[in-house]
């Protein structure tokens, strides 16, 4: 069993991504899935416009997650400014809704907000309320990127995770994962890191500290956090066990999966232990989503 903590797909193909690719339709996706050997897989939504030319919304992905509901789960998205820009607006509508739709989680949120926006933190709250775990992106500045906007070190996201002890958040993205070493810096945290993890990482630090922070190992940050250094990343894997998840970030058709080829291969070699393999493809996202698959 593996599921994939973070896709995206589109009912109809629309304006070009950056770059000029097209998200996959879900009959692609599920190719792709089905080539990687990907059970099942959390379906992202794409609301925010710092974030996409196409717009995925969260009743599109409660569409397609029904044509197929022994493979796709659905998240929500909503983001903090809905509600007429109120940092008192009342969110229990969307949430009531969604849920009892089926949506499993929030994600992907990349409004480019601060973590401490008020707007953010009134999302948050409701978050809290009906316990839905958030994959969220960071962006290291508000021009230029899309994401919760913080610093080198996470301090916006610590404060978050203080002040929201019961939300249980999914971490993503080059400036969250950067934070796994001790060098990181202005000049690296924004891309892809290269070389040893060096002592000190503040992410290490948070996962130490806050039971509440999960790691979304997809997309070529999660995978580059791991894989960069691998003596570090199979000693970070094995202690931080119960809190990590597989994930692979499908954005396009075509697109190397690398976590698909990494992770079984490093199982066989056993360099990773079968009960933690088994928790970080399944296990752990099975028990936070509520699947009732174990």
């Amino acid at each position: 069993m593996i599921i994939d903590c973070h896709v995206h797909c589109t009912k109809r193909k629309s304006v070009q991504r950056r770059g000029g690719s097209h998200y996959p339709t879900a009959d692609e996706m599920l190719d792709m899935m089905d080539a990687g050997g990907i059970d099942m897989a959390l379906i992202m939504c794409g609301i925010g416009c710092e974030c996409r030319n196409q717009f995925v919304t969260p009743e599109d992905v409660l569409e397609i997650c029904a044509l197929h509901p022994k493979r796709l789960i659905p998240s929500c998205c909503i983001d903090p400014r809905s509600g007429g820009n109120n940092p008192d607006f009342d969110f229990t509508p969307f949430f009531k809704f969604y849920k009892e739709a089926g949506a499993k989680s929030i994600g992907e949120l990349t409004s480019c907000l601060p973590w401490g926006d008020p707007r953010v933190r009134n999302l948050l709250k409701y978050a809290s309320e009906w316990q839905m775990p958030i994959t969220f992106h960071v962006a290291p500045e508000p021009v230029g990127y899309y994401g919760l906007v913080d610093e080198v070190g996470l301090p916006g996201l610590e404060k978050t995770l203080q002040d929201f002890p019961d939300v249980t958040f999914f971490g993503h993205s080059q400036p969250f994962w950067s934070n796994i070493t001790g060098s990181a810096t202005e000049e690296n945290w924004k891309g892809y890191p290269e070389g040893p993890v060096t002592p000190g990482g503040r992410l290490v630090e948070l996962f130490e500290k806050y039971d509440n922070l999960y790691g979304d190992l997809s997309a070529g940050s999660g995978h580059n956090a791991i894989s960069r250094d691998e003596e570090f990343g199979f000693a970070f894997l094995e202690k931080f066990q119960d809190r990590l998840m597989f994930g692979t970030d499908i954005c396009f058709p075509g697109q190397t999966l690398m976590q698909c080829e990494w992770f079984p291969a490093n199982l066989e070699a056993g360099n990773i232990a079968p009960d933690v393999y088994e928790k970080i493809t399944w296990r752990n996202i099975d028990r936070v989503l509520g699947l009732g698959l174990a």
